[in-house]
């Protein structure tokens, strides 16, 4: 027969537990979409939700299907925002979606840095026409394919 319940440190909430489990199990994970939101990685969760469902996040290297992937610390995740890859080691879960510093507690970033704009490699140049002198003629258009030695 059950003892009366008492409070204090004795109480453990092993009750609230599934057999065969240990209690702080799970401590230390969270959700995917959760993580990459109270990270600052996106501005919302919904957002956050659509891109692993899209396919578009990894998490030690495996493609993610589910929003609902749990992540631990440790955990490498990979994933595109805008023009640029991130790489990050997950550091810890996070409580809450804070300010940036706190977010960026929660993570190492392992990505290379970004390319600078004057770092990009030269596109072919663009020929120049005064500004007003319109569209070239076909006599101008082919002058100019036979410099650029086209058909």
């Amino acid at each position: 027969m059950p003892g009366p319940k008492r409070s204090g440190p004795e109480n453990t909430g092993a009750a609230d537990v599934a057999p065969g489990a240990t209690p702080g199990a799970s401590a230390g994970r969270i959700r995917l979409d959760k993580w990459l939101w109270h990270a600052r990685f996106f501005k919302s969760r919904s957002l956050a939700a659509a891109e692993c469902r899209a396919r578009h996040v990894r998490i030690n290297g495996n493609h993610v299907t589910k929003a609902s992937a749990t992540v631990a610390p440790g955990d490498i995740l990979t994933f595109a925002r805008g023009e640029r890859i991130f790489t990050v080691r997950m550091l810890a879960p996070g409580e809450r979606r804070g300010p940036a510093p706190e977010a960026q507690t929660l993570y190492e970033d392992l990505s290379p840095p970004p390319v600078k704009t004057g770092d990009a490699p030269e596109t072919a140049p663009v020929a120049e026409r005064d500004r007003g002198t319109g569209r070239p003629t076909k006599a101008e258009r082919r002058a100019t394919d036979k410099l650029r030695d086209w058909d």
